[in-house]
């Protein structure tokens, strides 16, 4: 199953040499967010659903407050100082991704994909204040991996590439040995299924992980001093077009497989690298391609067929399919965040997002709905969701 860091080395080769993209960056002006308690805050408490509208003429962030309830309310929208992207062909996501949005301890980074550049924020309740505007260092920024002091952005654009970043008061300053290309032979922007789609930081912040999609594999670089990566990553078979990923505890994942329809979980070995644990478990749904935990369940959801299903993992560590379908959200459901035991959904057809109650058996109730977000049409719409 998995792959050698010598035959890693070998195919990046081939593929392309590994380094730093020229260019400067421009700017403007330790702990983690728990997906299991889905979010920051106690049982009872308020909280804020931040969603990135993604508009080409200029992207912005609409932000609404979360009472105890779970409900939704309307409380402003602010722009990120960039532009909305793309990729080619997609059906309805416009970026093809997971974590364009990402909220880490009172901040929030957005993604500008038509811009290359990614946004700070200050998250203040549910006011936002624009700390920083920076280049991505690369093309079609199209997700964000935070934790403690160090931030990752994978570009989707061009060959791909990952761009650290470290942390300090507010602002992200570019770490010089932390950019690496995915060797992807893509243009700008790239086609939908041959975007990579996701990055992560594993809970020990030992690796930073990318998913590929089109090229089934996911890449683990691992984290040096001062956050720089390994000049060659481990790469690992990871199904039928991976694309989400989330953390089941500190070394195993659960992957999407959205050419399967499926889920598979998998080990992360001390080397980098992926050894699956069981097999792919599909749900009969279409286009399985996000993940996000809440409590004790793992819920995709599934842009083809607009419905979430659900899963666990069992006290033997088997995954397993709980529902097919947990909630049919008649939308073309994307990207999800969590907050407070609540799941947020992103319909980026029906232009609205739905919050669904996550009771103990793993059931949902939906609670609210907020309309009047872009809908996607021609080519481009809202895409990233993210909560305190």
């Amino acid at each position: 199953m998995k792959r050698s860091v010598a035959l890693a080395a070998a195919l990046l080769a081939g593929l392309t040499s590994i380094g730093s993209i020229p260019g400067a960056a421009s700017a403007d002006g330790p702990g983690y967010h728990d997906d299991r308690k889905g979010g920051d805050h106690h049982h009872g408490d308020e909280g804020a659903v931040f969603v990135q509208t993604n508009k080409a003429e200029g992207n912005t962030i609409k932000v609404y407050d979360r009472d105890e309830d779970g409900k939704l309310t309307k409380a402003g929208e602010y722009e990120t100082g960039g532009l909305g992207g793309f990729t080619i062909g997609a059906p309805l996501d416009a970026l093809a991704s997971q974590g364009s949005l990402t909220y880490h301890r009172g901040l929030l980074f957005a993604v500008n994909a038509g811009s290359n550049t990614v946004t700070v924020f200050r998250v203040e309740g549910t006011g936002l204040h624009k700390l920083q505007v920076i280049w991505s260092g690369g093309l079609l920024p199209v997700s964000v991996a935070a934790r403690g002091d160090l931030v990752y952005v994978l570009n989707a654009g061009g060959e791909g590439s990952v761009q650290g970043f470290e942390l300090h008061k507010g602002r992200l300053s570019r770490i010089e040995d932390a950019n690496r290309s995915l060797g992807l032979h893509n243009g700008n922007p790239p086609a939908f299924g041959t975007a990579p789609a996701q990055v992560k930081i594993d809970p020990d912040s030992e690796f930073v992980l990318v998913s590929t999609k089109a090229a089934n594999v996911m890449f683990s670089y691992e984290i040096g001093r001062n956050g720089k990566l390994s000049r060659n990553p481990v790469i690992s078979d990871a199904g039928n077009t991976p694309f989400g990923f989330t953390f089941d505890t500190d070394d195993s994942l659960l992957v999407t497989e959205s050419g399967a329809n499926a889920v598979s979980r998998f080990e992360l070995e001390d080397d980098g690298a992926l050894d699956q644990v069981g097999p792919s478990v599909p749900n009969g749904q279409q286009a399985t391609c996000w993940i996000q935990r809440v409590g004790d369940y793992f819920f995709v959801a599934n842009a083809g067929s607009s419905t979430i299903s659900s899963y666990r993992v069992d006290d033997d560590g088997k995954l397993e399919l709980v529902k097919n379908v947990a909630a049919d959200t008649n939308g073309g459901s994307i990207d999800m965040t969590t907050s407070d035991g609540f799941l947020y959904v992103q319909n980026a057809t029906a232009g609205n997002v739905q919050g669904y109650k996550v009771h103990e058996d793993g059931s949902l109730n939906l609670v609210t709905t907020v309309e009047g977000l872009p809908k996607f049409a021609d080519g481009i719409g809202m895409e990233g969701i993210a909560a305190s």
